[in-house]
């Protein structure tokens, strides 16, 4: 397995199946969201509902390499591939519970004022608790 620093165990749904039978693809870019903000909102303080900053997505990939269907569990990894001054890049990989690759993909976020939705530095405890993610 690639190296994060950051590990999530996520288990699949029942309802995360498609009718061919294995986890629909937009279950991954759910479940990179998912485990980005659980560390944005655990560990960098972000609050989502009410901050004055927020974290926008501007760009997503997935790249897809094999099949995971319920009722399996994924490990997710996570890693910060370029922390810049107001944005974001993470790196993220998720693996069956036989450690197969099932999926990598990336996620870029803009933090920006709440308000004005113009970008803003990333500081603080944000900015330290994505330090803890770099590669």
């Amino acid at each position: 397995m690639v190296s994060y620093p950051h590990w999530q165990t996520v288990p699949l749904r029942w309802k995360d199946n498609d009718v061919y039978g294995h986890v629909n693809n937009v279950v991954h870019y759910s479940l990179m969201d998912t485990v980005i903000n659980t560390w944005l909102i655990e560990r960098g303080g972000l609050d989502i509902e009410s901050g004055p900053v927020i974290g926008l997505c501007v760009e997503s990939r997935c790249a897809y390499h094999a099949s995971v269907s319920f009722p399996d569990t994924l490990r997710i990894g996570l890693r910060v591939a370029h922390l810049g001054r107001s944005s974001v890049r993470y790196e993220i990989g998720m693996y069956s519970t036989s450690e197969t690759l099932v999926a990598e993909g990336h996620f870029v976020h803009v933090f920006v004022d709440r308000e004005s939705r113009r970008p803003v530095e990333v500081a603080g405890k944000l900015r330290e608790s994505l330090a803890e993610l770099a590669v």
